[in-house]
C-alpha cells in the first residue's frame, strides 16, 4: 500500500496508473476505521483495479458544538487495517492541503432540497460540508467509481444528486449497512458507547424493524407509527432526534401510494448520536390498507 499526503504526488501516481489502463475506485472516510469501512474497501477492489481510501476529518461538515476536536483519530491502526485488507493507495491530506488559504472552502457545493431535512435540520450546513469535500476528492482522485455505506442514506442521496447535477464521471455505489450481531449499525461514533450502552443501542434497529413489519402488515398511519417509535425509543433511554417514514427517492414523507420506502432514524444515547435506516418495498398487492390503533 502506498500512502500520500501531497495532492500533486497522488495525481502523478494515478495518472501513470490510468495510462496503464487501470481503473480506480475511491472510498472516502474520516478514519477510525471499523469492519464496515473495510467492507467498502472489499467492494472497491471488486469494481476497479486500484482501491483508493481517503482519510480526512473534514472540519466543514462539523457544526458548532459538534465533536470535531474530539472525533476519534487512529491513523496508525487504520493504516495497518487497510494494508491487511489489500488497499492499494491511502490518501491522507492535511487541512492545509484541502483548504490551503482560509482552512475553509471559499467555494461550496449545496444540494438544497435534500440537505435541510432530517439530519440536515439538526445539523445545518453538514451536507454542504459533505458535498463540498467529496466533490474536491473526486477532482483530486478522478475515480471511476466511489463507494459509500448506506447507513447514512441521506448522505448517499446528497452525493449522488451532486454527482449527477455536476455531470461528474463517477459511478456512485451504495454498500449495505454493516451490523454487529445485535443489529447495531457499525459506526466510528459507537466508540463513545460503553458496553451497557452498546447493548441498548441495538434497540434503534429493532424499532426500525418493528415499524417496517407494521407497515407490511397493512398499517398505513405513518405519522402515528413515527410518534409511537419515537416514544418507544425515549422510553428505552434514547433521546430521539427524528424518526421518519419517507420515499426512498427524495426523502419526502411517504404516503400509501409510495412503493419504495425508507425509515430514517437518529437518536442520542449518551455522547453518541446514532443514525440508522431500513429500506424496503411495500407490497401493494395487499387487499386494502387498514388503519390500526398504534
Amino acid at each position: 500500500m502506498v500512502t500520500f499526503e501531497n495532492i500533486a504526488n497522488l495525481r502523478k501516481y494515478l495518472y501513470q496508473a490510468r495510462m496503464e489502463g487501470k481503473s480506480i475506485a475511491l472510498v472516502p472516510t474520516m478514519g477510525n476505521l471499523h469492519e464496515g469501512h473495510l467492507q467498502l474497501v472489499d467492494q472497491a477492489q471488486k469494481v476497479a483495479t486500484l482501491a483508493v481510501v481517503s482519510i480526512f476529518i473534514n472540519p466543514l461538515q462539523f457544526g458548532p458544538g459538534e465533536d470535531y476536536k474530539g472525533y476519534p483519530r487512529s491513523f496508525s491502526q487504520d493504516q495497518e487495517k487497510l494494508r491487511k485488507r489489500g488497499c492499494h493507495i491511502l490518501f491522507s491530506p492535511q487541512i492545509e492541503n484541502m483548504y490551503p488559504e482560509t482552512r475553509i472552502s471559499a467555494t461550496v457545493v449545496k444540494v438544497p432540497h435534500l440537505s435541510h431535512i432530517h439530519c440536515g435540520a439538526s445539523r445545518p450546513g453538514h451536507f454542504t460540508g459533505v458535498a463540498t469535500v467529496v466533490t474536491k476528492l473526486f477532482g483530486i482522485v478522478q475515480p471511476d467509481a466511489a463507494i459509500f455505506g448506506l447507513k447514512d442514506y441521506q448522505q448517499f442521496l446528497v452525493i449522488k444528486q451532486a454527482t449527477d447535477d455536476l455531470c461528474l464521471p463517477v459511478k456512485i455505489i451504495g454498500s449495505p449497512i454493516a451490523r454487529t450481531e445485535s443489529g447495531l449499525a457499525m459506526s466510528s461514533r459507537n466508540g463513545y458507547l460503553n458496553a451497557t450502552q452498546k447493548e441498548k443501542a441495538a434497540g434503534l434497529y429493532r424499532t426500525l424493524v418493528k415499524t417496517q413489519l407494521a407497515i407490511e402488515n397493512g398499517n398505513c398511519d405513518y405519522d402515528a407509527l413515527s410518534v409511537k417509535a419515537s416514544r418507544q425509543l425515549e422510553q428505552s433511554g434514547f433521546q430521539p432526534d427524528y424518526f421518519s417514514i419517507c420515499r426512498q427517492k427524495d426523502l419526502q414523507p411517504a404516503t400509501i401510494k409510495d412503493r419504495d420506502v425508507v425509515i430514517l432514524a437518529a437518536a442520542y444515547l449518551g455522547k453518541a448520536r446514532l443514525i440508522d435506516n431500513i429500506r424496503f418495498t411495500v407490497n401493494l398487492t395487499l387487499p386494502k390498507y387498514r388503519h390500526y390503533d398504534v
